[in-house]
This record gives structure tokens, sequence and C-alpha cells, in this order.
């Protein structure tokens, strides 16, 4: 089940909230338990298969966290039993025949390879287990039970693409008598912040992926214009997909009062890849800040280590994101260009706002070329049309503009059939995430009135007429 389906928007959403606040008013425990169990219906709407997985990895972590919660010897062996645990099944599912695959062509052996179908979620809730057996071993997590655990790892809002949700950020929310009751503002502001998640999704993201796929489908035939637009394409469907569903995380934990924690904060806004980093996927780059580069020694060990440990964090989130040698060369890419910014910004050299936001936005679309391409020949065709390196030519529809006295060659726009359309929804489309406010702003200056009604109303009356082309989130894959 998906946020974008009329199931979840029409059944499961209304039905969960009525049980959940009319069970609140019963017995609160029996409305968690609602909560817990629906959650995991969610989750096993997708596959079933899984459900089990899932049991097993919370049942486990839960006895290993209470384990190290309390004073007891071998705690360090059991913290990295428990760690490996956790990095094996993820390493299994996700890695398996990645590594099996890169094994044969290297030794011309012939293993099999399995073709594991990768379970829902592994990735995101792998890592908040680790950080909640990690915070167990600092005696921080004290005084959970089991069923706030399981809530904390499985609510439904948050379960499949995030946001990474640390303990500390919601725990404390599922005990507290004010959450029982409903909150008729945070109703009306979850409404709104899902509302415009949804059409981040279906009215925006899910509008590129047509462009971007075609694109990437004919990489090897991508002159100038077609390239660009194919980048830029898959730029924007790929924030506004999975800053969609954040939305939605956020807008649907809303309605239970739940307060998730933000996971974007207009990142094409950016003005240096560190900047760029503070704003996308916030909970992974906190994650891998707190729980990896901080006891790896930060920036404590010298600068040397300080650069390594950089690359370190960069090549867990390449790899993370998907079991590909176009994954890790994004993650590296990045890390070169943080350790690059470092050196930059301890030197004491400045650019200019503009130009320095110019070149982190133009770096941050070209390494996306490998985040989408299938293998390295698509992301170097694409990246060689961006430089032009096969041609020049200009779509048929500025034929008769001032344009025609530079380039000469024209073509039928492989992309789609009206290139002017195409053109236009990207340039607004960059306005908007570069310029406009985004929706947490929307959020923090949310003031009930009328024109917010017809502001969500307008919103998602679009996106519900949209939901007869249902297409499944980029980060469901990762």
């Amino acid at each position: 089940m998906i946020f974008n389906s009329f199931e979840f928007i029409f059944l499961f959403l209304p039905i969960v909230f009525i049980g959940y606040f009319l069970l609140n008013r019963l017995n609160f425990t029996l409305s968690k338990v609602w909560l817990l169990v629906t959650s995991l219906f969610f989750y096993s709407w997708w596959n079933p298969k899984y459900l089990p997985l899932i049991l097993i990895s919370l049942l486990v972590n839960y006895a290993i966290g209470t384990y190290l919660g309390k004073e007891k010897g071998y705690r360090k062996s059991v913290l990295t039993l428990g760690i490996v645990l956790n990095v094996a099944l993820l390493g299994y599912y996700k890695y398996y025949d990645f590594f099996i695959t890169n094994l044969n062509v290297a030794f011309s052996t012939n293993f099999n390879v399995l073709h594991l179908l990768l379970p829902l979620a592994i990735s995101f809730y792998t890592f908040q287990q680790i950080a909640y057996l990690v915070d167990s071993y600092r005696l921080e997590t004290k005084g959970y039970n089991f069923l706030n655990y399981g809530l904390f790892v499985t609510f439904f809002p948050q379960l499949i693409a995030g946001p990474i949700v640390h303990h500390s950020d919601v725990m404390s929310q599922f005990e507290d008598p004010e959450k029982r009751k409903i909150n008729y503002r945070n109703i009306g502001l979850g409404l709104l912040v899902f509302a415009i998640g949804i059409f981040k999704k279906v009215g925006i993201a899910d509008t590129f992926a047509v462009w971007a796929n075609k694109g990437y489908s004919i990489s090897e035939s991508l002159t100038f214009v077609d390239a660009w637009m194919t980048s830029l394409s898959y730029t924007f469907q790929l924030y506004f997909d999975f800053s969609g569903y954040s939305d939605m995380a956020i807008g649907a934990g809303l309605l239970f009062n739940i307060v998730l924690p933000r996971n974007f904060n207009s990142p094409y806004k950016a003005v240096s890849i560190q900047d760029f980093w503070r704003r996308w996927h916030i909970t992974l780059s906190s994650f891998l800040t707190n729980y990896i580069y901080i006891p790896l020694g930060g920036n404590r060990k010298g600068v040397s280590r300080t650069y390594i440990n950089i690359m370190i964090i960069f090549f867990v989130s390449g790899i993370w994101h998907g079991a590909g040698w176009t994954f890790i060369v994004w993650g590296l890419l990045h890390g070169i260009a943080s350790v690059i910014n470092r050196l930059w910004s301890q030197a004491g050299f400045k650019l200019n706002k503009l130009l320095a936001w110019f070149i982190t936005f133009q770096f941050v679309n070209a390494t996306w070329v490998f985040f989408r391409a299938p293998n390295f020949d698509v992301a170097m065709n694409v990246l060689k049309g961006m430089v032009g390196l096969n041609g020049f030519a200009l779509p048929d529809e500025l034929k008769n503009t001032f344009l025609n006295s530079y380039v000469q060659t024209f073509y039928a726009f492989p992309l789609a059939d009206d290139f002017i359309f195409v053109a236009s929804i990207t340039v607004i489309t960059f306005f908007i995430a570069v310029f406009a406010k985004n929706s947490l702003e929307w959020k923090d200056q949310f003031k009930p009135n009328w024109m917010y009604v017809i502001y969500c109303a307008a919103l998602l009356i679009y996106s519900v007429f949209q939901l007869q082309k249902v297409s499944a989130f980029l980060y469901f894959n990762f």
C-alpha cells in the first residue's frame, strides 16, 4: 500500500484514524496496539512474505537493546553482535547478488545469483535499530517497553521510506497523555502538509518521471538539449518524489499528534555541498554523522583522518542507496566534493553567493546522473550529451526563433511531443525548488483560514484525480 493510492486515502487512513481515537477513550494501551497492528498490516500489504522478517528483527533488536540497557557483562560484545546481525540481514538481501556478480566477474567463477527481492523498508528500519542499540549501550533507552519500541520502528507514516526516526524523537510521544486527544489544529496542519506532499508526487515528480525515463532509455542518441532536459527531469523527479513522501509522512503523523522530524529543507537552494547535505535527507545525514563519522573520530584525530572519515561516510551513503557501482561512485564524488569544500573553507576562500549556488546545483545535477543511470555506459552517454560531445541540435519548435542564427540543425524532440511545454514546466519547477517557500515553512507559518482550506482542497482534488496512474516512490527501491 502506498500513500498515493485510493486504498490508503479513502480506506486505510480514515479507518486507522477513527479506530485509534475511539480506542483512546477506552484504553490507551489498546489504541497503541491498534496502531502497531495496522502499521504491520500496512507493511505486509506490499508483500506478506516479509512480515515475519520485520517481526523477528523487532523482537531480536528489542531483546538485545533491553540487555544493553542493563549494566551487565559483555555489553560491548553484545552490541557488536547486534550491529553485525543487522548489517548481515541488510547485506544478505541487498548486497548478496551484487557481491556474487562482481566475484564471478573478477575471478571467473560461477556462483549462483539468488535474484533476491529487496524487503520493503529494510534499509530504513535497519539504521533506526542500529542507532537504538548504540544508544542502549550508552544507557540512553531505559524505560522503553516493547509496544512503544514496535511503534517507533513500524509507525506506518515513516516505516517505508523514512524519515529515519531516532527513538528520542518519537518514543516519548507515544506515552504523552496530551497526544491521546483529537487535535483539530494538527488535523488541519497534517492535511495541508500531506496535500503538498501528494501534489509533489503525482503533480510534479510523476510528470518528470516520464521524460527522465524516456531520456535514459535512449541515452546514446541524446544531444545537448536532450541530455540537459533528461538530467534536469530526474533531478526534479527525485527531489519532489522523495520530499513529497516525507511531507506525506509528516502530515499523516500529525493526524495522530505525532511529530516526525523534517527530512528536507530546500536542498536546491544550497550554496555549498556541505550546505546541500544539511538540507537533503537530513535524517540520513544525522545518522551517518552521529553513528559513523563521530565514532570514527570525526575531525578530532588530525586532518588526514578527518578526510578519510568523510570519504567513509559518503561511501556508506552511496552503498546504502543501492547495490551498484554507480551508487558508490555517486557517494564518492560527493565525498571528494565535501573534502574540497572543507579545504577551500579552511583556506579562507569565499565565492560570490550566486556563483557558489550555481556550482553546487550543477554538481548535484551532474552527479544525479550516476544515481539514476543503470550502468556507467548510460551515465557517460548522458554526461557526454550535456557537454556537447553528441552535438548541439535544437528541437524543431525553435526553428523560427532567434536561435536559428546560431544552430542550423533541427530535429524532433525525443522526450515528449511538445518541447516548449517540457521546457516551460522545467523552468517553473526550477523556480519553485529554488525560490518558493518549502512545505515546512508553510507548516511553521500555518494559521487556519479559508485560503489554506481552498489551497489544500485544490491540491487534494487534483491529486486524487491523478491516482489512477499509481506509481511507487523512488526510495522504495533503496
